[in-house]
């Protein structure tokens, strides 16, 4: 229960799906969590944590604005005291339809939630990181950024891009002390992933059975099978990780 004690974890996207379980797990664990969301359901989740003895702070705003997203650090860093930990989080899935297509406002809208914002939230924690001597942050990737899936194609380009930036960054901030960790979630039955079920005018039962199917340790995973990836990434019990791959997808990427 105190894998995370002491420390501050400023999480994007965490009102929902991936990022809730990531945050609850992380505040059972002793860590200060700050939401960082768009949506204003994040003030209800950091209500839930408080009431039940952890400590939390909600920040809205959206990851796409360099302005806000700058904000939030700072107002994380003066209500806890300090950042230890970076979440990247916040994606969307984007339109599937074939790359020829599809329009440029759609791509350039998945590239600005799901590889910009990851810049944006990197650029602006790491001066907090240092004043603490180190940190770990942690970018929520996707098996899709590791294979192809035929589908999607700007969420694949995206959460590539994401898997090379973390490598890319756990060089340059090597000496530092501050981790770069990818996760690579399989498929979980997230809103994410609902939304794309349905805008694919698929029936969830059907959908649910063809993906279970696809994952040799049986069953789709669950929010908490990637949170607990996080908290270890988060903890000292990886403090010699660094530009990992953590795939979580119940052996999907193993063919």
């Amino acid at each position: 229960m105190d894998r995370l004690s002491g420390r501050t974890a400023v999480i994007t996207g965490g009102s929902s799906g991936l990022g809730l379980a990531i945050s609850r797990r992380m505040a059972e664990e002793g860590a200060s969590v700050v939401i960082f969301d768009r949506d204003p359901q994040g003030q209800a989740v950091v209500d839930a944590m408080c009431s039940s003895g952890g400590k939390a702070l909600f920040v809205q705003g959206d990851v796409t604005d360099e302005q806000r997203v700058c904000e939030a650090m700072r107002i994380a860093a003066t209500h806890f005291g300090r950042i230890d930990v970076l979440v990247n989080n916040a994606g969307i899935e984007g339109e599937n339809i074939p790359t020829d297509l599809l329009t440029l406002a759609e791509w350039n809208r998945v590239m600005a939630v799901d590889v910009t914002a990851v810049f944006l939230c990197t650029k602006h924690v790491i001066p907090h990181l240092r004043q603490v001597g180190g940190g770990s942050v942690i970018n929520i990737s996707s098996i899709y950024g590791i294979v192809g899936g035929g589908d999607i194609p700007p969420y694949h380009a995206a959460k590539g891009a994401v898997r090379t930036m973390t490598k890319n960054d756990a060089l340059l901030y090597a000496k530092e002390r501050i981790r770069f960790n990818s996760i690579h979630p399989g498929f979980v039955f997230t809103p994410l992933v609902d939304r794309y079920v349905q805008d694919n005018g698929l029936e969830h039962d059907a959908a649910k059975a063809h993906l279970d199917a696809l994952h040799p340790l049986g069953g789709t995973g669950t929010p908490d099978d990637i949170a607990w990836g996080a908290v270890y990434l988060a903890s000292d019990e990886a403090r010699w990780v660094t530009g990992a791959e953590l795939v979580i997808d119940g052996g999907y990427t193993a063919r």
